[in-house]
């Protein structure tokens, strides 16, 4: 099955702690990821950042917000219990617990009365999406959507600048991933091949202990294997070992198991959609408009209170 969004967890939470008996996160998530049956992927999913674990995250909301409401406390560090308020929802054996629910509950609603989502519908309505996300994977999914219209912008950009512009951006862009030594360096080399294929040659590294040929092209239609394959003909020419080949539009498939089976030359192709993330991961052609920090706790700070 696919992962529980946190409100379905909010219930089986409260019920594995029932027993009255203090328990820590870790228990906590193995019970629940094997009453739930997930598998060991779904057990690892990601948020689209990478830095948290799906389910570890709804596990800590359902809590987090089930301690809003009073049905929980924290004992210690990472422990925590049942209350006599949760030992009496029990009691009432609820069908479900949710975010609905847990408004009866004063310390609650004055919690969403001051929250910033509270305009927002506590439980999916009809035609809704039927797993509600927590605040974290809110703010990612805004996020991804923001980085995904700024990645379109970009693209179309790059398509309407010259040649020699593009080829500027690439020299750039391999500049701040750490290629190259300094830019007046990176200058001299790059577009002064401009033969079989090669666009421009960057030094590896700072010490030029190895070099990237790379091919820079604007191209509207698929790039196909054939293209590739010149370009890794003018590799072997050169007795290259490496080499990058960028373009604004994407790569057949025939073109990248191509790239998948050859040994030397290594090339690494790069499409439109990938271009795009890493200018806007090294700050290539964007510029910030604002900075947002997300908090939490510092547990160690609190650790001799």
């Amino acid at each position: 099955m696919t992962v529980p969004d946190f409100q379905s967890l909010m219930l089986p939470l409260l019920r594995l702690i029932g027993d009255e008996k203090e328990h820590n996160n870790s228990e906590v998530l193995e019970s629940l990821a094997e009453q739930f049956h997930l598998t060991e992927s779904e057990r690892k999913e990601l948020l689209p950042s990478g830095r948290q674990v799906r389910f570890d995250n709804r596990v800590a909301w359902a809590r987090a917000y089930l301690k809003m409401a009073g049905l929980l406390e924290n004992i210690r560090r990472g422990t925590f219990r049942i209350t006599e308020r949760g030992r009496r929802v029990l009691m009432q054996d609820p069908p479900k617990i949710d975010m609905r629910f847990l408004s009866q509950f004063p310390e609650y609603a004055a919690f969403r009365g001051r929250s910033q989502l509270s305009n927002k519908p506590e439980e999916p309505v009809e035609g809704a999406n039927p797993a509600p996300e927590t605040p974290d994977e809110i703010l990612e999914a805004t996020y991804q959507n923001i980085e995904r219209e700024l990645a379109e912008k970009l693209k179309e950009k790059i398509k309407g600048c010259s040649p020699n512009f593009f080829e500027r951006l690439v020299v750039d862009l391999l500049m701040a991933m750490g290629y190259g030594g300094s830019m007046n360096d990176a200058g001299q080399v790059v577009g002064q091949s401009g033969d079989g294929g090669i666009d421009g040659i960057i030094k590896e590294d700072k010490l030029g202990l190895d070099s990237v040929y790379i091919q820079a092209k604007r191209w509207d239609g698929t790039v196909g294997r054939p293209r590739v394959q010149e370009f890794a003909g003018s590799l072997m020419a050169r007795s290259a070992r490496k080499g990058v080949f960028i373009t604004t539009s994407q790569f057949s498939k025939e073109a990248k198991d191509y790239v998948s089976t050859i040994q030397q030359p290594k090339i690494v192709l790069v499409d439109g959609e990938l271009l795009a993330k890493l200018m806007i991961d090294h700050g290539i052609g964007v510029a910030n408009v604002a900075t947002y920090t997300v908090k939490k706790v510092d547990l160690d700070y609190f650790e001799d209170e």
